[in-house]
């Protein structure tokens, strides 16, 4: 059997995801980032985005997270979330009135303008798991 990532997609109230995987995509504060087999170690700052985990069969898991940390070291790769959200378990007209109603409360208020972008995540990861 050939060597894969072991990953782990966790938030602060449960484990989202976990298992085996071909590669995985995430979005950090220094830009998207792809993880494949032997990537050199690293940690980093996630920002409200999706993440992406491709498996052996070729199945794909899509998340939306808030901001957290993102570590990779010898094959293994933890993504640590406030919040995260597989994109089955998302309502996604839920996700795209709140992202409405942030862009509604204007730029001024920092509690809707990050709601607002917790809620596109949501929605972009459904529409990317489709």
């Amino acid at each position: 059997m050939a060597e894969m990532l072991q990953v782990e997609l966790v938030a602060a109230d449960r484990v989202v995801w976990s298992g085996e995987a071909d590669s995985v995509i995430a979005r950090t504060t220094e830009g998207d980032i792809g993880i494949l087999l032997d990537h050199a170690p690293i940690l980093s700052l996630l920002v409200e985005g999706v993440v992406e985990v491709r498996t052996e069969s070729g199945d794909r898991v899509v998340a939306a997270v808030d901001a957290g940390f993102l570590s990779v070291a010898q094959n293994r790769v933890s993504i640590l979330a406030e919040e995260a959200q597989l994109s089955n378990e998302i309502d996604v007209e839920q996700a795209r009135q709140q992202a409405e109603r942030a862009r509604s409360a204007g730029d001024e208020d920092d509690e809707a303008v990050e709601a607002g972008r917790r809620a596109e995540a949501r929605v972009r990861a459904v529409e990317r798991a489709s």
